[in-house]
């Protein structure tokens, strides 16, 4: 028996079969780990979303028609798939029903087990006023605010003057920036009021509001805590999570450039200890909202996997899946926290099919005609659960995939997300990346000077594109102008007459814009600097480069590529 074998032979049981209660990236990602652990899967779809994560799994059971109402949060066909299947175990991933404490209550009644925290602390957590009472029992710093409900825009004006403007207005049950308003005078605080109820009903089916200090200008980072049924708990670190539209993010990245050793630490210990407080088993997460002095408050803790857990992978090895499959089996951490390093640096990069021209990404819909990852590259990771033909649904996020790049050091890891969004390949729907490209090579975003308010004040009229330089102009009209020229010279397979111009003047188009451009086959006109290379001479089997001695204009060139030359010939003449 070779080491792999024995290895394998001890591994510990777990479950025999998991159904994975959600589609797309995230239920390919759980289904890779089950893979990993041989657990047999089962995948559930709408009639309209057999995607990948379908021909993954060993199992599918479709669950009812395309609308998130009738298939993906329709509980009992899920409950049915679970009976039919056979499953032990349920990974909920992500959003639908992966905080719903009826769905988890379902699940035990039947004796199968929810791969995530109990009921109790979904509820706890779930509700924002209960969650902040609850860690303010626990030490854990919060935003100054009103701990009750507000009941009437009146109210609510009266609390806003007492903790003093701005305010934060936001749905007890909110969630994904729903629900949530900012409100700098009473009047905006009565409209915040009205506009927040409305979107937490809707959205929630529970308008509650509270009312708390918004902190200006914050960053929004984020700790990963990770906690058996036998009372141990870890964090696993920060994530930095402030680039974000409409309060939801964009890129994130592991570890933060902001949090010192000590700060790190508190934030850590205090994320622990709420998770203590709530009984917490399971991967789960815990965000802060940190101000310029690197104060930090309590915002909310997440009850779930996060979508942007790769990034914590990255940096401590762990594979957050397989630990959360194994606690729920009801089995010890098997690291302390001394064992938890940060190794390395990750970035990781959300790709919508979105049009980020408009309001930073407004959903777009159609067929991938053309699709490929960068998995080509070193230390790439991609997580998807799409393929080349794969329709992006109006029922569904347009998120495409999650691009996730390490490094060694941060600059490593920007280099290569560089890199990676440069090689994507994706035709058939608008998508983001030209944002998450000038993002990260934002030179704001590299100091690391960044802040919830990033993209507002970076691009406050809204992205542009990439804006060039004035050399970046200059060189993108005379290589345009150069290609349209050089195919006048292309060799034809039928006898045609030479072509004798040697001058062109051509009108160029750059986006609205149009330029003449003037190229002379002879170079005369062109203007050289100092010191810029004219023509290289092969003399002995050595290139000998000729450089210009200051800056001058082109008044003729006398030679050709490839000509035999004698001394005291002129080659370029200048003026």
């Amino acid at each position: 028996m070779n080491d792999k074998q024995f290895v394998c032979f001890f591994l510990p049981q777990t479950f025999e079969k998991i159904l994975i209660a959600n589609r797309g990236e995230i239920a390919c990602r759980v289904i890779n780990t089950c893979k990993k652990m041989g657990i047999r899967t089962v995948a559930v779809h709408s009639d309209v979303d057999s995607n990948v994560h379908v021909k993954m799994a060993d199992e599918a059971v479709c669950v009812g028609s395309a609308p998130t109402s009738k298939s993906y949060l329709n509980m009992d066909a899920i409950m049915d798939a679970i009976r039919v299947t056979g499953a032990q175990a349920v990974h909920p991933g992500y959003g639908f029903l992966s905080e719903n404490k009826e769905f988890a209550k379902r699940l035990a009644a039947e004796g199968v087990a929810f791969i995530g925290p109990d009921t109790h602390a979904i509820q706890a957590m779930g509700d924002k006023i209960e969650s902040k009472l609850i860690a303010k029992a626990a030490k854990v710093n919060t935003i100054p605010g009103f701990d009750g409900v507000v009941k009437t825009a009146e109210e609510a004006v009266k609390i806003a003057q007492q903790i003093g403007y701005p305010v934060m207005i936001k749905a007890s049950a909110g969630g994904g920036g729903k629900g949530m308003r900012i409100a700098w005078n009473d009047e905006e605080t009565r409209e915040g009021f009205r506009f927040s109820s409305q979107e937490a009903a809707s959205s929630f089916g529970d308008d509650r509001l509270l009312i708390e200090k918004y902190i200006d200008n914050p960053r929004h980072i984020e700790i990963q805590v990770l906690a058996d049924k036998h009372g141990n708990a870890l964090w696993l670190n920060e994530r930095e999570c402030s680039i974000q539209r409409r309060n939801q993010k964009v890129v994130e990245e592991a570890p933060s450039t902001f949090l010192d050793p000590a700060t790190r630490r508190a934030m850590g210990e205090q994320a622990v200890q709420l998770a203590r407080a709530v009984q917490y088993s399971s991967a789960g997460t815990v965000e802060f909202l940190v101000d310029s002095k690197k104060n930090f408050y309590f915002l909310e803790m997440n009850t779930r996997l996060q979508v942007e857990h790769p990034i914590t992978e990255c940096i401590t090895g762990l594979d957050l899946v397989e630990q959360m499959i194994r606690v729920a089996k009801g089995y010890q951490l098997q690291h302390t926290q001394e064992d938890i390093p940060i190794d390395g640096w990750a970035v990781e990069c959300r790709v919508y099919a979105e049009d980020p021209y408009k309001s930073f990404g407004l959903p777009s819909i159609g067929r991938l005609s053309q699709y490929q990852e960068p998995l080509s590259l070193n230390k790439v990771r991609v997580d998807s659960g799409i393929q080349e033909g794969s329709e992006i649904s109006i029922y569904y996020d347009p998120m495409i995939s999650k691009l996730i790049t390490y490094g060694a050091t941060r600059a490593e890891a920007l280099a290569r997300m560089e890199d990676a969004l440069d090689h994507y390949v994706i035709r058939g729907v608008t998508h983001n990346i030209p944002l998450l490209r000038e993002i990260i090579t934002h030179p704001r975003f590299v100091s690391g000077d960044i802040s919830t308010n990033f993209l507002p004040e970076v691009y406050p009229d809204g992205f542009k594109g990439h804006q060039l330089g004035v050399d970046a102009h200059r060189e993108l009209l005379a290589a345009a102008a150069a290609l349209h020229v050089s195919k006048q010279f292309v060799p034809f397979r039928v006898a045609s007459a030479p072509v004798e111009c040697n001058r062109w003047e051509l009108c160029v188009e750059l986006g609205e814009e149009r330029r003449a451009v003037e190229i002379s086959k002879s170079g005369a006109g062109y203007t050289v600097a100092e010191g810029q290379e004219i023509c290289v001479i092969e003399a002995m089997k050595m290139q000998n480069s000729l450089t210009a001695v200051k800056q001058a204009k082109v008044k003729s060139v006398q030679c050709k590529p490839g000509e035999t030359v004698g001394e005291g010939d002129l080659l370029v003449e200048l003026e």
